[in-house]
């Protein structure tokens, strides 16, 4: 970094100071009423889409059709709907349904539940979500981590092999309460607390999920039936390695063969996207193979268990199943909220990137509504959690769907196998919804993710592989929390230590940039600029005194060894910063009183109208001098520069320097 010479800046004959400061003062906001400003802060934070802006000056029929078509979307482009839309949805429904069906059953084995569970979760979900979702492409049903936590936190307080009944209706009680809590947070739009799952969490904690799947599946590939309740990969491998004598030689050939095909068909299906209907329909493939593979060799009598009976017929209702005894309360709820959580973060995001693909928007909020209120129908009709899977979803959307009515066909699909064909699943063997879980869940290990987040943003590489071995080596909670944690501590790290930085001069221009960024820019003389990327609150004031202070001890270091000009002026560039609180402002007064003693004047460059508010207020704009408070920093630098060419400084750098003890 350079010196500026003097002729950049303007002097005493082509800078007249006093007239910039009285014809381009920074202004002061005009006052507003208590009630509008609250009134004004609360649309910010709980409506920043501004959802009621459609009924203003409508009159209350259209208000009304309005409301309906809000809450209800199929009302809004179900008028619009076409013979074309219907094949394309038909063709996308029926392929869905060829995936719901095992991964339906598998998934319901993974959470300790009756398999026919997995089908009644894949009938009635999909119909509400088909009338109150705002995505066109997300294929709505069971989800395996959705599925782990809840056997893993169900099984804490219950053993679903001793009392299956109560585990069952306990199961039932938490999904109501996830879909209870995921209608709350869309109803009162509190939809940004999701927003601390960040990308990097999500990553980490559904590679570590899927990674801790497919050791649980183990215990179905290679045919054992005693297994370890724990999920942490020490307990899982010690269970499959003390039972050596156990394993089931003929399981685990059917196992790595019909995983073999699995994700070979995947593999095709990823190098020619127009064949993805080969990934789609190997599952349902794999359970008719190994269903008649079955049969014909009574493999059942050799060491491959098989589901065995399911009941027929269209889900029971099971709202009188739902157990609120005080004693088991606790658990429902923690277990609703975290799987809630965990559905809502997944589904939201597979929606909002098939919606990025064909241009639309999809309101989070009404997402959250419409997840909540099948998951408490979901509840009241035997079903467990639903949500948005990925795998499903992009099957739906690489078949072509056009609209939600793609769900109501895989849910007509999903009731006539109720109906008709469960039957037919009894000689399916569980090993191979073991390799279907096993294929699905490899896929949600996205390695190139993280090597992409190592490459931009380490910390957030930090954060992902926090999620992943706390999943893994301990358990799917900790793992949880642990990223969690994390990534609040990051956000709360950038409140309370904000990025300062010093600007200097680009050559032939009157713009002020990052030294360390823009290495040709040329310091100011006499003038140190500096820049606060952040509002200013009772987290950071504190930080921010002290880093001005030493940015100021380190400048008159560099001038006394560099012989250059002393130090006069110090402006901050208050551009980024959005809001200051009381702690700020009273940050500001003892900046202002330090910078006094150094023999120093203070300058503030392009203050917004929340900050000249609060400092009008406090009476601080008085104590600084609204005259040394200007519009930019180009504008403040040529009064500064003006002011040193003009008028004998009051005290160079080097009687200012006994007064740095009082920093």
């Amino acid at each position: 970094m350079g010196n500026a010479d003097d002729h950049m800046y303007p002097s005493s004959n082509d800078y007249n100071f006093h007239a910039t400061s009285a014809n381009q003062r920074v202004a002061i906001p005009p006052p507003q009423p208590f009630v509008k400003s609250l009134k004004n802060t609360l649309k910010e934070t709980f409506f920043p889409d501004d959802p009621l802006r459609q009924f203003k000056n409508q009159p209350p029929k259209k208000r009304f059709i309005l409301g309906l078509q809000y809450v209800f979307p199929i009302f809004e482009w179900g008028p619009r709907y076409t013979l074309d839309f219907f094949k394309s949805d038909l063709i996308a429904g029926i392929t869905i349904a060829s995936l719901a069906i095992p991964q339906g059953i598998s998934y319901a084995k993974l959470a300790n539940l009756p398999p026919i569970l997995g089908l009644y979760s894949s009938f009635v979900p999909p119909l509400i979500y088909a009338i109150m979702g705002s995505s066109r492409d997300l294929a709505v049903g069971t989800v395996a981590v959705g599925s782990l936590l809840t056997g893993t936190m169900l099984s804490k307080v219950v053993n679903a092999n001793e009392d299956p009944k109560l585990y069952l209706h306990l199961a039932f009680t938490a999904t109501f309460f996830a879909g209870l809590f995921e209608a709350s947070l869309g109803i009162f739009r509190l939809g940004f607390i999701v927003d601390f799952l960040s990308h990097a969490t999500i990553v980490g904690f559904m590679g570590g999920a899927a990674t801790v799947v497919c050791l649980q599946q183990l215990k179905g590939i290679l045919g054992l039936d005693h297994f370890t309740h724990e999920t942490d990969i020490i307990s899982v491998m010690t269970s499959v390695f003390t039972q050596i004598h156990e394993w089931k030689w003929e399981s685990a050939v059917l196992g790595c063969v019909f995983l073999f095909y699995l994700l070979l068909a995947r593999f095709f299906s990823k190098r020619k996207p127009k064949l993805f209907w080969i990934s789609a329909m190997a599952p349902l493939t794999s359970v008719i193979l190994g269903s008649i593979l079955v049969y014909l060799t009574h493999a059942e009598k050799h060491g491959v268990p098989v589901i065995g009976h399911l009941k027929r017929g269209i889900n029971p209702a099971s709202i009188m199943d739902l157990n609120f005894n005080s004693q088991y309360l606790p658990t429902t709820i923690k277990t609703g909220i975290v799987t809630g959580i965990i559905a809502l973060a997944e589904g939201i995001a597979v929606g909002r990137s098939f919606a990025m693909f064909k241009n639309y928007h999809i309101d989070g909020n009404k997402e959250m509504i419409a997840f909540g209120m099948m998951n408490i129908a979901g509840s009241c009709t035997s079903c467990y959690l639903t949500a948005g899977p990925f795998s499903r979803s992009a099957v739906n959307f690489n078949a072509g769907c056009k609209t939600a009515v793609s769900n109501i066909v895989m849910a007509i699909a999903v009731m006539i196998t109720l109906l008709v064909l469960t039957p037919l699943f009894h000689y399916t063997p569980l090993v191979v919804l073991s390799s279907i879980i096993i294929a699905a869940m490899l896929g949600l290990i996205d390695y190139e993710a993280a090597i992409h987040l190592w490459h931009v943003d380490k910390f957030d590489f930090l954060v992902c592989m926090s999620a992943f071995v706390g999943v893994v080596f301990a358990n799917i909670e900790i793992g949880l929390i642990l990223a969690i944690g994390l990534s609040i501590m990051r956000v709360l790290l950038f409140v309370a230590r904000p990025r300062t930085v010093v600007l200097g001069n680009i050559p032939d221009t009157k713009v002020y940039r990052n030294i360390d960024h823009y290495t040709n820019t040329n310091n100011v003389p006499g003038v140190l600029i500096l820049e606060i990327e952040a509002p200013i609150y009772f987290a950071n004031s504190s930080y921010l005194r002290e880093r001005i202070a030493r940015w100021i001890d380190d400048e008159e270091d560099r001038i006394k060894s560099s012989g250059e000009t002393s130090l006069q002026y110090v402006i901050l560039d208050m551009g980024a910063v959005g809001n200051i609180d009381t702690s700020g402002i009273s940050m500001l007064d003892e900046v202002k009183k330090v910078v006094d003693r150094r023999g120093l004047k203070l300058v503030l460059a392009n203050p917004g109208a929340e900050v000249m508010k609060k400092m009008n207020k406090s009476k601080l704009l008085e104590t600084i001098g609204q005259e040394w408070i200007f519009l930019t920093v180009g504008e403040a630098v040529g009064a500064c520069n003006y002011m040193l060419h003009t008028c004998k400084p009051k005290m160079g750098s080097g009687e200012s320097e006994k007064y740095s003890n009082n920093v």
